[in-house]
């Protein structure tokens, strides 16, 4: 990483161990991201996009190690797509829990959406501050802006951090939902659902 980026992961993780919220480039879109630690940031996040409550915050990890940690249940299905040439990348998998989730913030869940991206930046971030809460950074219903300040003018209100990586692409992840037999694409994106069944019955 250069030393511009090297200082962008110690400010994001400065501010997200604060409570902070923050708006970050993805592999995908831009995403507001938040510490799970924080319930009153996390409210914040939701309000920002006016977001369903009722609607659960995907997360990111930095590798699978992260994943097992919350106490997921990677199944054969999943860990075929978790250990492909997709990920880390634009590959998000719906899972269940071993058991019990074995972490506070998670309580009450039967599943997660769970991603390892695939942007050294953000690694980085999740390496240092640990499992994140990241969703699109847009108003809830609206396309994700490609760039800061379209966001800014999107959001109901003002971020903490927000770190300007030029525009980029928004093409979101796919979302593949491994809990159901057989696994079903939920949201198609970057990884064609050809690619998706292809990989699954290797």
């Amino acid at each position: 990483m250069t030393a511009t980026t090297e200082q962008q992961v110690t400010e994001v993780v400065e501010s997200l161990q604060q409570g902070g919220v923050v708006v970050i480039p993805t592999d995908t879109v831009y995403g507001l991201a938040v510490s799970p630690d924080f319930p009153d940031s996390v409210e914040r996040l939701y309000a920002l996009k006016q977001r369903p409550r009722h609607m659960n915050l995907p997360i990111m990890v930095a590798d699978i190690a992260g994943m097992e940690a919350l106490g997921v249940a990677i199944n054969d299905r999943a860990r075929r797509l978790l250990e492909s040439e997709h990920v880390p990348g634009a590959l998000t998998v719906a899972i269940g829990f071993v058991d019990q989730p074995t972490v506070p913030w998670l309580a009450g869940r039967e599943e997660v959406a769970i991603r390892i991206p695939n942007d050294e930046r953000l690694l980085a971030v999740l390496r240092s501050a640990g499992p994140l809460l990241v969703t699109s950074a847009n108003a809830s219903g609206q396309n994700t802006p490609k760039n800061v300040g379209e966001i800014l003018e999107q959001l109901h209100g003002v971020p903490d951090l927000a770190i300007d990586g030029g525009e980029i692409k928004t093409i979101p992840s796919t979302i593949v939902n491994c809990r159901l037999d057989p696994p079903v694409v939920e949201r198609e994106g970057v990884i064609p659902t050809a690619e998706i069944e292809r990989l699954i019955k290797e």
